[in-house]
């Protein structure tokens, strides 16, 4: 049985052809009515997958830490902005606002911006965060952000927006749609190639066989997130998984229930991700002026930010069952087996010029 968002993306497809797949994961993921952030809380066992601040407080904790040295590297402003992007149920910026309790002054001069399009996920914020100082805004995007200096961390969030995809054909690169054959959703190729991808084409794309895919995202996002760092100072950290340099290959991916499905099976019910592209991410934010760091793996990033003194201290007071939850904790944020973060996710930190280095990545 159809989604009612597949019975929407059908009637565009009948009315216009078929979409770039860009549009086809815009509307998946945000579409006003029956978009998959727009309509439920995604995050938790119940949900459809785990992200790191859930898995342990040690990773929030060290990101709140991380936050409050910046601000001490950017001078201690009487005021700076903490903004999270897609901040998941808050518990990231819970975790990170206790955290930073021992940097003396920083929490009286911090505001806490949310750059978050769902309802479901605001209210879980609202609930996780009640009563924690300092003052808490919501806003659709980074855009809408009052100036002034800022501290920005995205966790997974960067992979959630729309990536475009082209095939390589006998014609060239042409753009990979989503069209109608039947009671079903297929991918199916423009007719002509895509006029200025060169320019985007990894050297690697070169030597690409017949049906190779090329993805990339749109640049907004960085670039505003470049240009208000550079124009008014601070920086950012990124946490992600994805890959260190461009390369050709296809990533999209749908998950539910915590396993991977078809990613046009039931629009609208499904997580749609990509692997981001830190190259081209870093690219373009250096375009705007501020510098790119990284990246680093995040087993890396969390182990200079000391995650292995943490665990030891926690586990210090603990309990042997909750220590064994710590130590999984531990292997799942920082290792690289199967199922473990610390080699597929990775992190970029972006600084305003006059900063230098943030916290690990001095290197």
């Amino acid at each position: 049985m159809s989604s009612p968002l597949e019975r929407d993306i059908r009637a565009r497809i009948a009315a216009h052809g078929p979409m770039p797949v860009a549009d086809y994961m815009a509307l998946c993921l945000a579409d006003a009515r029956h978009g998959y952030y727009v309509t439920r809380d995604p995050l938790g066992a119940r949900g459809d997958f785990i992200t790191a601040p859930e898995v342990s407080q040690m990773f929030g904790e060290l990101i709140g830490l991380w936050m409050a040295a910046v601000w001490q590297q950017m001078g201690a402003p009487a005021r700076v902005r903490l903004i999270e992007l897609g901040p998941g149920r808050g518990t990231l910026m819970s975790d990170a606002l206790r955290a930073a309790k021992v940097m003396p002054g920083f929490l009286a001069a911090a505001s806490v911006h949310f750059v978050e399009i769902s309802p479901a996920l605001k209210a879980k914020q609202q609930e996780t965060l009640r009563g924690i100082a300092p003052p808490l805004s919501w806003h659709a995007s980074l855009d809408e952000v009052p100036d002034g200096p800022i501290i920005v961390v995205a966790n997974e969030f960067f992979d959630a927006l729309p990536v475009h995809q082209a095939v390589k054909t006998a014609r060239g690169w042409c753009e990979r749609r989503v069209g109608a054959a039947g009671d079903k959703l297929i991918f199916t190729d423009a007719d002509a190639p895509i006029a200025g991808l060169e320019a985007r084409l990894p050297a690697s794309a070169r030597e690409a066989a017949a049906g190779a895919i090329f993805e990339w995202r749109d640049d907004d996002t960085a670039l505003t997130l470049g240009r208000r760092i550079f124009r008014d100072g601070g920086a950012a950290l990124v946490i992600d998984y994805g890959h260190a340099a461009s390369a050709v290959g296809e990533t999209l991916q749908a998950i539910g229930r915590h396993a991977f499905a078809d990613p046009l099976a039931t629009p609208g019910e499904l997580d749609l991700t990509a692997h981001v592209d830190f190259e081209a991410l870093a690219r373009a934010v250096t375009a705007t002026g501020a510098v790119a760091l990284g990246p680093l793996t995040q087993g890396e990033l969390l182990g200079r930010l000391g995650i292995a003194a943490r665990a030891a201290k926690l586990k210090a007071k603990a309990p042997p069952d909750t220590a064994a939850q710590i130590d999984a904790a531990l292997a799942r944020l920082t290792g690289s087996g199967r199922g473990e973060m610390g080699t597929l996710f990775k992190a970029i930190a972006v600084a305003h010029p006059a900063l230098g280095a943030p916290p690990a990545f001095e290197a």
